[in-house]
């Protein structure tokens, strides 16, 4: 079992949340294994041998250079048809790794700078952004207004280095 009572952890979908217990339960097939995961939402059963994407460990304290540096790199252009951006940008957060959080919000964020964002565009950046802060504020041991905040310097520098 990769993870135990008190570990911090990032599901694909749901965000960060701590793993609180281990339970058998029976839902809709054979009694299974599940971790018991306090989220912001409630709480979340996930099978313990859930297939991937399942459940990763929180991004390291020691990883967030890295990622500062991804947040002031350039954007990458992103598809012009909105139908196939959508798809492509949900199919690369379906990953549910920080790396792709971070280079979706940093692409989206500068389309922004371009054009208006769509309510899709908008509502996929909203979501992305809010994952990426809320666990780079655990990462990091500050609040979530803290962690906004950086990141907001982050695609602040980036716009200034690479928007023309």
């Amino acid at each position: 079992m990769p993870y135990s009572v008190g570990d911090w952890v990032v599901h694909p979908t749901h965000g960060v949340g701590r793993v609180v217990g281990l339970e058998r339960k029976q839902f809709a097939r054979a009694a299974q294994l599940y971790y018991e995961i306090v989220i912001a939402q409630g709480t979340l059963w996930v099978e313990v041998d859930a297939p991937p994407p399942g459940l990763r460990g929180l991004t390291a304290k020691d990883e967030l250079p890295r990622y500062r540096t991804v947040l002031r790199s350039a954007p990458i252009a992103l598809n012009q048809d909105y139908h196939l951006r959508r798809e492509e940008l949900k199919g690369r957060l379906k990953l549910g790794t920080f790396q792709v959080k971070c280079e979706v919000v940093r692409d989206l964020t500068a389309l922004g700078w371009q054009k208006r964002l769509s309510e899709v565009d908008s509502a996929l950046l909203r979501s992305a952004r809010d994952g990426l802060c809320q666990e780079w504020a655990e990462a990091e041991a500050v609040t979530v207004a803290e962690a906004t905040s950086e990141v907001d310097t982050l695609l602040s520098e980036s716009r200034q280095a690479h928007h023309k």
